[in-house]
C-alpha cells in the first residue's frame, strides 16, 4: 500500500498479518455474558446489530429459584463494580484507593458476604461507528438505541434472569459517559427506573459544554481575556489546575484520527449522539475542527431535541418533576479533569428553584482537589444505598426480605 508523505516521496506499508479475534469471555458462577440482537437497530443500520450485556448474579441465585431480585444497571462496559474473584495486587489496591473505591476483589468479598443486599447488576457494550458507546438514547446518527435498551434489551434480560419487572426495583448508576446516560435514562423514562446515581456526568447543560457555551460563544478554541486579547480554552486539567489539553488540540487530533466524525473520540462522539445528520450523511459538527467556529444551528438542534438535560428538565418539570422526587443522586469532584462539575452546579441551582414539586435532589461534591475519578463511597456502600431506596419504595403487599437473605 503506497503512502504519500508530504513532498518527501512515497513510503510503502505492507499488511501481511491478521490478528485473531480475541477469545470470547467465559461465563462463571457469578458472571454471565449475553448477546442480544436488536431488531430496531438492525433495521436502522441494515445489518445485524447486537447489544452485549454482562450480568453479575447475587450470592445464592441458583439456591433460591423462586426469588426475583432488584436490578442495577451500571452504565459502564466492564463487569459491574469491577467484580473479581482474583485477589488484588498492591498496585491495584493503591489505584482504586485513589479513586475512593474498593478493589474488585474487595467488592466481591462484600457481594459474597452475609446480609448484603442481593441485586442483579448489568453493564452494556453498545459501540457505534462513531464512539465506543451509544449513550443509550435515540439518535439521528446512531439510531434508536434508547428504544432498543428499554423495549428490547431490558425485557430480554428480565425474561432470562429473575429480575423484578417493576420500576421501583430498577435503578441506574454511571460515571462520566455513563453518568450522562444515567440521567438521560431516568429523565426520559421516569416511571421505568426507580433511582439514578449520576457520577461526574458528561455535560448535562450545554451552557457548560465543558468551558464552552454552545449557545452564546462564537468560537470553541479561544475566549476573550481582555479588550484586545484572547486566551486558549482548556479541555483538560489536573486536579491542581494545570492545563494539559486545550479544545483546539483535541479537536485537531480528532480531525486527524478520522474523517466524517469517525475519530472515535470525545467531541465527535458527542456530536454523533446529540447532533443532526449533515448533508454528507455523517454527524454535523458543532464546531469547525480547524477554526473552532461554532455552528449555533447544531447547538439549537441538540437543545431542541432534548440532549441538553438541564433544559429538558426545566422544560418538562410540570409533568416530569413529580416522577423524579427522591430519585436523583449526584456526585462530582470540585476539580473534575474535564470541568464537568460546572454543569452539575447549574443543575443543582435549577433544582433549588423548582416548585410543584420542590425537589432539590441529592448532591455530593468532592473537595478539595478531587478530579474526574472521584467517588464519595465504595461500590458496596452504593449498593446498600440503592437497596435502601428499593426497600422504601416497595409497594405494600410485596416482600423485600426475600432478596435480603
Amino acid at each position: 500500500m503506497p503512502i504519500h508523505i508530504g513532498n518527501s516521496g512515497i513510503s510503502r506499508l505492507e499488511l501481511n498479518h491478521v490478528s485473531p479475534a480475541p477469545p470470547a469471555p467465559q461465563d462463571t458462577e457469578w458472571v454471565k455474558h449475553v448477546r442480544i440482537q436488536s431488531q430496531k437497530l438492525t433495521q436502522f443500520w441494515g445489518h445485524p446489530i447486537y447489544v452485549h450485556a454482562t450480568v453479575l448474579l447475587p450470592k445464592g441465585y441458583a439456591d433460591h429459584p423462586n426469588v426475583r431480585y432488584p436490578s442495577v444497571y451500571t452504565m459502564g462496559h466492564d463487569v459491574p463494580f469491577s467484580f473479581s474473584t482474583k485477589p488484588d495486587t498492591e498496585a491495584e489496591k493503591k489505584a482504586e484507593a485513589e479513586r475512593g473505591l474498593e478493589t474488585g476483589y474487595e467488592f466481591y468479598q462484600q457481594w459474597d458476604s452475609d446480609n448484603f443486599p442481593r441485586f442483579i447488576a448489568i453493564s452494556f457494550e453498545q459501540q457505534t461507528p462513531f464512539f465506543p458507546d451509544s449513550y443509550s438514547v435515540n439518535s439521528a446518527n446512531n439510531g434508536p438505541y434508547g428504544d432498543a435498551i428499554i423495549q428490547e434489551v431490558i425485557p430480554y434480560l428480565e425474561e432470562h434472569f429473575r429480575m423484578i419487572r417493576s420500576g421501583y426495583a430498577r435503578v441506574i448508576e454511571g460515571a462520566s459517559t455513563g453518568g450522562w446516560q444515567t440521567l438521560a435514562l431516568q429523565l426520559q423514562h421516569p416511571d421505568f427506573f426507580g433511582g439514578a446515581w449520576v457520577l461526574q456526568p458528561d455535560p448535562i447543560d450545554f451552557h457548560r459544554y465543558q468551558l464552552v457555551d454552545a449557545y452564546k460563544d462564537d468560537n470553541a478554541f479561544a475566549t476573550p481575556s481582555g479588550p484586545f486579547t484572547t486566551a486558549e480554552r482548556p479541555m483538560r486539567r489536573s486536579p491542581t489546575g494545570q492545563v494539559n489539553t486545550t479544545v483546539r488540540e483535541l479537536s485537531r487530533m480528532e480531525d486527524v484520527l478520522g474523517s466524517h466524525g469517525r475519530s472515535q473520540y470525545q467531541f465527535e462522539g458527542w456530536e454523533a449522539v446529540y447532533g443532526p445528520v449533515g448533508e454528507d450523511g455523517y454527524p454535523k459538527a458543532l464546531w469547525d475542527k480547524e477554526t473552532g467556529k461554532i455552528d449555533h444551528e447544531v447547538a439549537n438542534y441538540m437543545r431542541d431535541h432534548g440532549f441538553d438535560l438541564l433544559e429538558y428538565t426545566r422544560r418538562n418539570w410540570p409533568t416530569l418533576g413529580p416522577k423524579l422526587v427522591g430519585k436523583l443522586h449526584f456526585s462530582c469532584g470540585d476539580m473534575d479533569h474535564f470541568y464537568l462539575n460546572l454543569a452539575v452546579y447549574n443543575y443543582q441551582q435549577f433544582l433549588q428553584t423548582t416548585t410543584n414539586p420542590h425537589y432539590e435532589g441529592d448532591f455530593i461534591f468532592g473537595r478539595p482537589m478531587k478530579g474526574h475519578s472521584y467517588h464519595p463511597f465504595h461500590w458496596a456502600e452504593f449498593v446498600r444505598r440503592m437497596a435502601a431506596e428499593v426497600k422504601k419504595n416497595t409497594p405494600a403487599g410485596e416482600n423485600s426480605s426475600v432478596w435480603n437473605y
